[in-house]
């Protein structure tokens, strides 16, 4: 009798945990991860020129700047916010780059100068969302068009393109001459930063703590306004940082640029798992939405698609990430209700 009381346990042990394998197999970031190997074998296969080592570089190049805006942007979206600035933010802080340069002043000192000014930009952000008790929705659309309209007071529609040789060299240079970009192995170690912040810390369970239930967790004792204050001040740093390598990348600094980098940050944030509600994402997931959004883009491109054609593939790609989840979590639902 106790024997087979045992048996069972184990059995039922061994069931639950095949149940969770299978539940981590088909979890949308697995899922993600699966369509991204799919979409880089057919495209490899079918598109001419996509395997080439010199395609692959410049894909992960033209993902560095996508890639590292999204960094910050999960941790927002996670706590239940969001920021549409960023390509805003990253177009003025290049203007300004642009303008330092041709007063005279050192890119080394310019780099610092840019990044701080993103901090500012985002602690502005932060300032109404958390100190006025404004919608991030309504308060990032409004400073989109502000740091946008900002960039070309300060440059105007003329392009900066004299920079040193040796900076913008070496936005595009390879590990030991491969296919990999240093710029990228950057960015990669800055994830990994990220991913250890938001997945093995007490402030990143706080995150997710805000995300689920901001008021419970204020209650709990978490700083709710502070937290989001300051993730709003990494996306303003981060988003200066990018306008960098932008600039460098592009060796030009322009008021437009980075237009429209909004859309895609956003849907690769939201194409890895993070839900637009807070409280769920993972790093992994957003770096395999990243990588997804970029390789199709692409493929794309190399197969002659018009541009208009790829907006309309991020903008289908956005709305999926979003209905595809809250759908599958609704059946979930009333199959359980059906159940009991």
């Amino acid at each position: 009798m106790v024997r087979d009381t045992l048996y069972a346990s184990s059995q039922e042990s061994r069931d639950g945990r095949a149940r969770a394998g299978l539940a981590s197999l088909v979890r949308w970031e697995s899922a993600v991860v699966l369509v991204l190997l799919l979409v880089v074998v057919g495209a490899g296969l079918g598109v001419d020129g996509f395997a080439d080592a010199r395609n692959a570089r410049f894909l992960m190049l033209d993902a560095v700047a996508v890639l590292l805006i999204a960094l910050p942007v999960t941790l927002v979206v996670i706590t239940g916010e969001i920021d549409l600035s960023v390509a805003s933010t990253l177009g003025l802080c290049s203007a300004v780059m642009g303008q330092l340069w041709l007063s005279g002043w050192p890119l080394e000192l310019i780099v610092v100068a840019v990044v701080a000014l993103g901090a500012l930009l985002g602690a502005v952000n932060g300032l109404f969302v958390t100190g006025f008790g404004l919608p991030s929705l309504a308060v990032t659309i409004g400073t989109l068009a502000a740091y946008r309209g900002l960039a070309f007071v300060v440059l105007g529609d003329q392009a900066v393109a004299d920079f040193p040789t040796d900076w913008t060299s070496a936005a595009a240079d390879t590990v030991a001459g491969g296919a990999l970009p240093w710029a990228m192995v950057i960015t990669l170690l800055l994830a990994v930063g990220f991913g250890v912040t938001l997945h093995l810390t007490p402030f990143g369970r706080q995150l997710y703590a805000i995300g689920n239930n901001a008021e419970a967790a204020a209650f709990a004792g978490v700083p709710v306004a502070r937290a989001r204050f300051w993730l709003f001040v990494a996306c303003g740093a981060v988003s200066g940082l990018a306008g960098v390598y932008w600039t460098l990348r592009y060796a030009s600094a322009r008021a437009d640029n980075g237009e429209g980098l909004e859309l895609a940050v956003v849907a690769a944030v939201l194409l890895g798992g993070v839900s637009i509600f807070g409280g769920r994402g993972t790093l992994l997931g957003v770096l395999a939405g990243v990588l997804l959004l970029a390789t199709l883009r692409n493929a794309l491109q190399l197969a002659d698609v018009r541009a208009d054609t790829l907006d309309i593939v991020t903008g289908s790609l956005l709305i999926a990430s979003v209905v595809v989840p809250n759908a599958v979590a609704l059946a979930r639902a009333r199959l359980r209700r059906r159940a009991t």
